[in-house]
């Protein structure tokens, strides 16, 4: 199955953060607990890379960095963004992985939301898997409101802050379009549920703001 970002990797990281609420704190979120969580210089592996934004962030604190992506286009432009001897760039789709018990950390930032059921199980599965034991995983991913109203509000919110980051109406209008037909959100308990029944030990909400929302596994 492909699955791909509404962005070309050229425009994607302007136009991402047109489009969602609170972006860069993803990240801050990632590395404040990554620097609670250890101590030392640790192993890293980041599925979804896109343009190597995890990686920029992060590699002080790594001594091995692997950005996983499914687009040779993104991953180009990682390798000119982050230029470091410690970073491996792989070209595959996540779920696809065979990694075991290889890394400290695993990140992925709005991936798994474009997945079937059964391929995004399959992808955070894999995640587990790539994991030392007491690793932790960490995710952020658009995630469904609980009722009907609910998620009426919350698209209408979510567009009107799009628009408020000089989006056109249409633009907007058709990015919301993308809800259950190009990406495929689960609620906030699926999430957490979904992670337990992957393998993780201790799994807990991280974040959460208009429709994204962030989430740690410990294994």
């Amino acid at each position: 199955m492909k699955h791909t970002t509404a962005f070309s990797s050229k425009e994607y990281d302007r136009k991402i953060k047109q489009t969602l609420p609170y972006y860069e704190e993803f990240y801050k979120q990632i590395i404040n607990v990554v620097k609670c969580h250890f101590d030392n210089q640790i192993s890293w592996l980041d599925v979804g890379s896109g343009t190597g934004k995890m990686a920029e962030l992060g590699l002080e604190l790594s001594n091995r960095f692997v950005l996983l992506d499914n687009s040779a286009d993104m991953l180009d432009i990682a390798r000119k963004q982050v230029n470091s001897g410690k970073v491996d760039f792989v070209l595959k789709y996540a779920e696809d992985m065979d990694y075991e018990k290889e890394f400290d950390v695993v990140t992925a930032v709005q991936v798994f939301h474009y997945l079937s059921a059964d391929k995004r199980r399959e992808a955070i599965c894999k995640c587990y898997n790539a994991l030392k034991s007491s690793g932790i995983f960490i995710t952020f991913e658009n995630f469904a409101p609980d009722t009907e109203l609910g998620t009426m509000l919350y698209l209408n919110r979510w567009k009107q802050y799009q628009i408020s980051q000089d989006k056109t109406e249409q633009e907007s209008k058709d990015h919301i379009a993308r809800y259950g037909t190009e990406y495929f959100p689960i609620t906030i308990d699926n999430h957490k549920m979904l992670l337990k029944e992957c393998g993780f030990k201790a799994v807990e909400l991280l974040w959460c703001s208009y429709m994204q929302a962030g989430f740690i596994g410990i294994k």
